[in-house]
C-alpha cells in the first residue's frame, strides 16, 4: 500500500508491538505527529515536559518490561535534549530506539535553523545510528534499529529522519519483526575448565550483574547458586536479579557494598562473575580486587573481557544459555562451613542507621517501612546519589525489573521520568521514585507530565537540603569544605507539587513515616512526599577512592 514516510514510521512501530511512545513535537517532526494523531487509537503518545524526560520515560518503560522503549524528538535542540537519556541507556545496556526529525535533505549541512548532526553527536553513545535519506530505506532501517537494540548486549539506536522523507510516499508491505542477531555460544573446553576450577574451590563467591536481568536468567541463576553452594552478591544493576530474601544473598559488592560481601571476597578462593562488566565502582582498586583467587567471567560482550580486570577464564555467551548449560553439567557442590561463616558475618555486620535527633527520621526507617507496606513488590525508581544507595540497601528486591536506576552514567534527574514510563508500562504495579532534593530539582518539571496524564506514582524526596553524596566526600577528603553542596532550601516542595496538580505530604518526625506512606500509597493519582532527613546521615559502608574493596569504612564522624 502507498503510505507517507510518517505513516510508515507508525506501521513499523506497530510491527514491533510498540503501544506507547514518549516525546515532544516540533517543526521537523510535524508529519510524524500528524500520523500519531491518525494512529492515536493504536499508539499511545505521552508528551513529557522536556525531551530528556521522554528519553528517561522510554528507558523506564524498557527496564521495567524488557521491551524496547521508544522516544521521539524534533531536530536541533529537541534531538540534543535526548542525548543524556540515550547515554544513560547506553551505559546500562537498555534497549531504546530514539526517532529524531531533521531539516529537509537539501538543507542538511548548511547550518539551517534547528539543524544538528545528531548521528555524529550520538555515535559514541549508541549501538548504531542512521540518517534516512531515501524513503525506500525507511521501513527496513526502523526494523534493523529494533533488531540491533534488542540483540546481544542490548542498547540504544537512533534513527534520524529528514522532514521531507516523512512527507514523501512509497509502497509499504507489513513484515514480521526481525529475529535477534545471533551470538556465540562458548566452546566446550570453557565449560570443562570452569567445572575443574569449581571442583577445586572450597569457598566460591558468586557475583551477578545487569546481564542476568537483561537475559532473563534469574531462575537459572537461582539454580546455579544452589548447585554451586555459594553466597551471592549483586551489582547495582542486578538488584532483583537474585531474590534478596534468599539466605545466600549478601548484599551489594563495591564502593557501597556490605561488609559481609567485602569479607567474603577477601576470603573466597574462586570468584564467579555472571553478566557484569566489572565497573570501577565495583572493583574500587582493580589491582587489589580478588588478587588471591582465580576469576571466571561469563559475559556476552567480548569487549568487557580483561578491560577493567584480568580474569583467568573467559566464558563468552548469553547468561541464560550459559547458566542453563552449567546447571546440566555441574554436580551438586557442598560448602557448609563457608556458608556458615558468611551467615555469621551477615549477623555481625547488619546495615543500621541511627537518628541524629530524638524522633528523627532515617532513610532506613522510611525505605524499610515502604518495603513492608508494599510487600517487597513495588517498582522502585531512584535518582542518583545517597538516595540511590539507600534505596538499594534497604528495600528487598525479590524479582527482576523492580529496581530502576541510572548506574553507569549516574544521571541525576533520571528517576522521575523513568517512574512515569515504568508506571505507564505497568499500571497494576505500585511505582515509587526515591529522590534526593538535588536530583529532584534537575527535572522537577516532569511533575507536570505525571499530573497531566494522571500517572499515579509516588515521588518520595529524602530532603536533607544538601547534595548529600558530594558533601559526604567533602567531609571525608576535603576537610569539611562544603563548596556549593548546601542546597538553597527556599523551594517549597509541597507547594510546588500542588502547583503542578499533585497531592503533597510532609514527613518531619519518625512517627509520621508510616501514616504518611500509607495515605500516599492509597491515592489514585500522583503524589509527592517531602521527607526531611538530617544532612549528616551518610551512606555506609563506603570504600574510599583507591582503596581495596575488602576494606570499607564502616563509621564516619559527622
Amino acid at each position: 500500500m502507498l503510505l507517507t514516510g510518517a505513516q510508515i514510521v507508525m506501521e513499523c512501530l506497530l510491527e514491533q508491538g510498540v503501544d506507547t511512545v514518549f516525546g515532544y513535537p516540533g517543526g521537523a517532526v510535524l508529519n510524524i505527529y500528524d500520523a500519531l494523531y491518525e494512529y492515536r487509537d493504536r499508539i499511545n503518545h505521552v508528551r513529557t515536559a522536556h525531551e530528556q524526560g521522554a528519553s528517561h520515560a522510554a528507558d523506564g518503560y524498557a527496564r521495567s518490561t524488557g521491551k524496547t522503549g521508544v522516544c521521539i524528538a524534533t531536530s536541533g535542540p529537541g534531538a540534543t535534549n535526548l542525548v543524556t537519556g540515550i547515554a544513560t541507556a547506553y551505559m546500562d545496556s537498555v534497549p531504546l530506539v530514539a526517532i529524531t526529525g531533521n531539516v529537509n535533505l537539501n538543507l542538511l549541512g548548511l547550518d539551517s535553523f534547528q539543524e544538528v548532526d545528531i548521528t555524529g553527536i550520538t555515535m559514541p553513545i549508541t549501538k548504531h545510528n542512521y540518517i534516512v535519506k531515501d524513503i525506500n530505506d525507511l521501513a527496513d532501517t526502523l526494523r534493523e534499529a529494533f533488531q540491533i537494540a534488542g540483540s546481544g548486549r542490548k542498547g540504544p539506536v537512533l534513527v534520524d529522519i529528514p522532514k521531507d522523507i516523512t512527507a514523501q510516499t512509497c509502497e509499504y508491505e507489513r513484515k514480521m519483526p526481525l529475529p535477534p542477531l545471533p551470538h556465540d555460544f562458548p566452546i566446550e573446553d570453557r565449560f570443562r575448565q570452569a567445572l575443574e576450577m569449581i571442583a577445586r574451590a572450597e569457598r566460591p563467591f558468586l557475583y551477578c550483574g545487569g546481564g542476568v536481568i537483561s537475559s532473563e536468567a534469574e531462575e537459572e541463576l537461582r539454580v546455579f547458586a544452589k548447585r554451586l553452594d555459594a553466597p551471592v552478591a549483586c551489582s547495582l544493576m542486578c538488584q532483583g536479579g537474585f531474590d534478596q530474601a534468599d539466605p545466600r544473598y549478601m548484599g551489594m559488592l563495591g564502593m557501597h557494598g556490605t561488609n559481609t560481601a567485602a569479607l567474603a571476597i577477601k576470603n573466597c578462593d574462586l570468584f564467579v562473575a555472571v553478566g557484569t562488566r566489572f565497573s570501577d565502582r565495583v572493583l574500587c582498586n582493580a589491582g587489589l580486587f580478588a588478587r588471591h583467587c582465580p576469576i571466571i567471567q561469563i559475559e556476552i560482550d567480548t569487549a568487557e573481557f580483561n578491560k577493567n580486570i584480568e580474569v583467568q577464564l573467559k566464558v563468552k555467551g548469553d547468561a541464560k544459555e550459559v547458566l542453563e548449560r552449567f546447571n546440566r553439567l555441574l554436580p551438586q557442590q557442598s560448602h557448609p562451613q563457608w556458608m556458615e561463616q558468611v551467615d555469621a558475618w551477615k549477623k555481625e555486620f547488619p546495615l543500621r542507621q541511627e537518628p541524629k535527633t530524638p524522633n528523627g527520621v532515617t532513610p532506613q526507617q522510611v525505605i524499610e517501612t515502604l518495603d513492608r507496606l508494599t510487600d517487597d513488590d513495588a517498582l522502585i525508581c531512584t535518582e542518583v546519589g545517597q538516595n540511590q544507595m539507600w534505596a538499594a540497601q534497604f528495600y528487598t528486591y525479590r524479582k527482576p525489573r523492580t529496581f530502576i536506576s541510572s548506574g553507569g552514567l549516574g544521571t541525576m534527574g533520571f528517576g522521575l521520568g523513568a517512574a512515569i514510563g515504568a508506571k505507564i508500562a505497568n499500571p497494576q504495579k505500585t511505582v515509587v521514585n526515591i529522590a534526593g532534593d538535588g536530583s529532584f530539582h534537575m527535572n522537577c518539571a516532569e511533575l507536570a507530565t505525571a499530573a497531566a496524564y494522571h500517572v499515579p506514582i509516588v515521588e518520595l524526596i529524602l530532603n536533607n537540603e544538601v547534595l548529600g553524596m558530594v558533601r559526604q566526600w567533602q567531609k571525608l577528603f576535603y576537610e569539611n569544605r562544603f563548596s556549593q553542596t548546601d542546597v538553597d532550601p527556599t523551594t517549597n516542595f509541597p507547594a510546588l507539587a500542588e502547583a503542578f496538580g499533585l497531592k503533597a505530604y510532609t514527613i518531619e518526625t519518625a512517627d509520621q513515616v508510616e501514616p504518611v506512606l500509607r495515605e500516599a500509597l492509597s491515592q489514585n493519582g500522583p503524589v509527592l512526599i517531602d521527607c526531611r532527613i538530617d544532612p549528616d546521615i551518610n551512606v555506609l559502608p563506603m570504600v574510599p577512592a583507591g582503596a581495596s574493596v575488602e576494606s570499607p569504612i564502616l563509621e564516619m564522624d559527622n
